[in-house]
């Protein structure tokens, strides 16, 4: 992990990023973002891909879910704030759920 991914980014820098995320939003010092899916199995299954590419960066969202929807959180916990990190998280996620990888 290089040193500029552990940079607290400013607000600015989030809005700008989260131009091309959006599905996301920033709110309480992370990225944030809500998934409905079919049902609860479909739910765990985008969840467990999601977990695989969380332990490949070796960097994990708070989440919880409620059935069918899926609530993330990502922030970087050092920085009580959102790097470069997270935004590759939430792209990564994307992808899980988008094409059911």
């Amino acid at each position: 992990m290089s040193d500029n991914k552990l940079v607290k980014l400013t607000e600015e820098e989030i809005k700008e990023n989260l131009k091309h995320l959006p599905h996301w939003g920033y709110k309480e010092d992370s990225l944030m973002s809500s998934f409905q899916f079919q049902d609860f199995k479909e739910t765990f299954s985008a969840m467990t891909r999601i977990a695989f590419e969380c332990e490949k960066l070796g960097h994990y969202p708070k989440w919880t879910n409620t059935f069918n929807t899926l609530l993330v959180s990502i922030q970087t916990p050092s920085l009580k704030g959102v790097s470069i990190n997270d935004f590759a998280l939430a792209e990564r996620i994307e992808r899980c759920i988008s094409n059911g990888e």
